[in-house]
């Protein structure tokens, strides 16, 4: 399957999948999908054999559960590292001001849907080249010989080596057909994996991934039959009734855990508000109530300007206090929290400071 090109130079995000893993939610924690940019971060190291089961810029993550920091990670790109809770009010102001101008493209001082639009476009743009970037890094990593071309095994191994097996050995057992004993969960990871190294690989397939392959087996969003075999498995994974389309009460269905104290209810309520908003409005496109692949493509797929124009509008109508149809630059500063993941104090006053 080919890869696709990005308008406005390419598009792109991070990988969902949650290959195997349970996620086991506390009563008294954030679901899985409710996770900070920077505690996906700080497991990055240590599965980066694994495709990553986020990607920037994508709604959902591969697990089914919404990406929290999304409107976060299209409004600001490469810039969300200048909002961090140490960073100075005043300089966050004054940066988040510089992105207002720049999303402003007829320098009228108000944004609108359809300018908001390109500039979703063009932040997703942004970690569509980093992913690519990223990719090419792994894959030099798992392609020793530099012949351009990845096995199967020379991945695994590679994997295996990543989880703490002893790599020389790893790939004896590999190349003399021996039992690798491995646990019951490693297994299922890695029978996973190959169903998506399967899926990656272009017809006629050798179980060999070039590089634009291997980069679709990392991140299904630079491929449309990637996102679709995406697709099939997050409904798959919260289709309870067979019939291969999600309806709302199985798109809003609790995950796992008990809730056993009221803070723990608060949570789950936030889950269920959260996602039967994006089900109703922006997902179930012909609002029938079913939710089809077709539908769950559209909208999982960062190259749709569409989508983009539909999150556009969204993002305006959370800030739009006057309802204008605009974002005005105070509506953006005091809702800087859902822009930018950081609350920015006195915004009134420091809207004259910056203009």
């Amino acid at each position: 399957m080919a890869s696709r090109q990005a308008p406005l130079g390419g598009l792109a995000p991070r990988c969902l999948w949650l290959l195997g893993a349970v996620l086991v939610m506390d009563a008294s924690a954030r679901p899985a999908n409710h996770s900070s940019a920077r505690e996906r971060a700080a497991n990055r190291e240590e599965n980066e054999m694994l495709p990553p089961d986020h990607l920037n810029g994508v709604k959902l993550e591969m697990d089914g559960h919404l990406n929290r920091d999304f409107h976060q990670e299209v409004f600001l790109g490469k810039d969300a590292g200048g909002f961090e809770e140490d960073a100075g009010p005043r300089r966050s102001r004054r940066k988040l001001m510089l992105i207002f101008s720049k999303v402003d493209l007829n320098t009228d001082r108000r944004i609108s849907a359809k300018e908001m639009q390109h500039w979703i476009m063009e932040k997703t743009a942004e970690h569509f080249q980093e992913a690519i970037a990223e990719s090419r890094a792994h894959f030099r990593a798992v392609d020793p010989d530099g012949d351009g071309r990845v096995s199967w095994d020379e991945y695994k191994v590679k994997f295996l080596a990543s989880k703490g097996h002893d790599e020389r050995e790893v790939a004896d057992k590999i190349k003399n057909k021996w039992d690798l004993n491995v646990d019951e969960e490693t297994q299922e990871v890695l029978e996973n994996l190959k169903d998506r190294w399967y899926q990656a690989d272009n017809p006629p397939p050798d179980l060999l991934l070039t590089e634009s392959e291997f980069l679709s087996f990392l991140h299904p969003e630079h491929s449309r039959g990637m996102l679709q075999f995406m697709v099939k498995e997050i409904i798959r994974d919260l289709d309870q009734d067979g019939d291969k389309k999600l309806s709302l009460s199985e798109f809003i269905s609790l995950p796992v855990g008990t809730v056993e104290n009221q803070q723990g209810q608060d949570v789950d309520d936030g889950w269920v508000r959260d996602r039967k908003r994006e089900f109703e409005e922006l997902i179930d496109a012909n609002h029938d109530g079913i939710v089809t692949m077709a539908e769950l493509e559209d909208y999982m797929d960062p190259m749709n300007e569409f989508s983009a124009l539909n999150e556009a509008k969204q993002m305006i109508a959370i800030a739009d206090e006057n309802q204008n149809h605009f974002l005005e630059p105070e509506e953006v500063l005091k809702y800087s929290e859902f822009f930018t993941g950081s609350k920015l104090v006195d915004y009134a006053r420091s809207v004259h400071e910056e203009f």
